[in-house]
């Protein structure tokens, strides 16, 4: 059996590094017109680029590393499927689940490095960049905010965004804690940046939403709906490095930032999303093996270029709803533990049914 495990992680090998060495370099092309933006319209250096572009290649791995692990099994064993390899060893007596045993060992031990790009080193290259965009000298206010982060820079609120599209914002949040007093909470569909020319301020102009009203002798607040309101923010009492953005958190710190914010009255649902976004994502890499591994024992395809389809639809879906899971969490539409670990429990599932149909035929 030894003769056969070594067999089979030294075919892996080869197919591995190919498919993350491919992947990582395709999607750092998509990433290059972002880079030229920033160069030609922001002013930022070409080295300050290149150092914000190899900062990028660990944040791609907690992408690449899984896929690249579903591909190498579809294509492994497709081939020795094709050559009917599989067949010769279960003729002679060796289960299916003993091929797939060393996979597993690999996969366990690849959970954990992702585990750790995600809990360690993708933040801290999520920091690097902020650090290093920040230093070449950018004023502009508008690149404190994130979208899916809660931004303490700015004097007296703490604002979040769903989505920003240049100056327009979606989905915004701007909250007013008090010392002793409730949280004041403002709620708007749509917003938008003001410049106000000539002073260190910043306007936002906030379209169809709710706003908390301070009721007379009372704590307490009353909603107030609005179709336009405005948020002055008072540019000069900022903090320029401010607080870490929720991509650079490690997941104790997101943990620690929860506990603030419920101390506070403000909804974490976006940062408990993202803490078990990571968790789940930990466990890709093996259940993309054992989503792979039977489909590759029964196929006989030699086409390379099918089988790498093919892998691409098994990831596509799964990141996808993860995604979605990830975007209904953040807006609290329903528990944000179990959205995030749907996708992961459907997958399971699934390889779980296969690997069984697969050994009892």
């Amino acid at each position: 059996m030894r003769i056969i495990r070594n067999y089979i992680l030294s075919e892996c090998l080869q197919p591995f590094t190919l498919s993350i060495s491919v992947l990582t370099s395709v999607f750092l092309l998509g990433y290059l017109p972002q880079l030229a933006n920033k160069v030609i319209n922001n002013g930022v250096s070409l080295s300050a680029m290149g150092q914000v572009f190899l900062y990028y290649i660990p944040i791609l791995l907690g992408y690449t590393l899984p896929i690249a692990c579903l591909i190498t099994v579809i294509l492994t064993f497709g081939q020795m499927s094709s050559e009917n390899e599989i067949l010769a060893m279960r003729a002679s007596g060796i289960h299916l689940l003993r091929l797939l045993s060393p996979l597993i060992m690999v996969g366990i031990a690849l959970c954990l490095v992702v585990y750790i790009l995600n809990d360690r080193i993708i933040p801290e290259a999520y920091d690097a960049q902020t650090r290093i965009l920040q230093e070449t000298g950018s004023q502009d206010p508008t690149a404190m905010l994130e979208p899916g982060s809660f931004i303490n820079a700015f004097d007296k609120y703490i604002i979040f965004i769903y989505r920003m599209e240049g100056d327009q914002l979606y989905g915004v949040r701007i909250y007013q804690p008090s010392p002793n007093k409730p949280t004041r909470t403002i709620i708007a569909q749509q917003g938008e940046f003001v410049h106000v020319p000539g002073r260190d301020q910043l306007m936002i102009k906030l379209i169809n939403g709710t706003t908390d009203v301070p009721m007379m002798n009372s704590n307490e607040f009353s909603k107030l709906n609005f179709q336009q309101d405005f948020v002055r923010i008072d540019l000069s009492k900022r903090n320029v490095r401010g607080e870490k953005k929720t991509k650079a958190m490690t997941m104790q710190e997101i943990i620690h930032k929860i506990t603030l914010l419920r101390q506070q009255s403000i909804d974490p649902s976006p940062l408990i999303a993202e803490y078990h976004r990571r968790m789940a994502w930990s466990l890709s890499p093996l259940i993309f093996i054992l989503l792979g591994f039977p489909f590759a024992a029964i196929t006989h395809r030699r086409a390379k270029s099918a089988n790498l389809m093919y892998a691409l639809l098994f990831a596509a879906p799964y990141y996808i709803l993860s995604l979605a899971c990830q975007g209904m969490a953040s807006q609290n539409v329903y528990n944000p533990i179990a959205l995030m670990w749907a996708p992961d429990g459907l997958a399971l599932i699934l390889a779980i049914f296969f690997n069984w149909k697969l050994c009892t035929r």
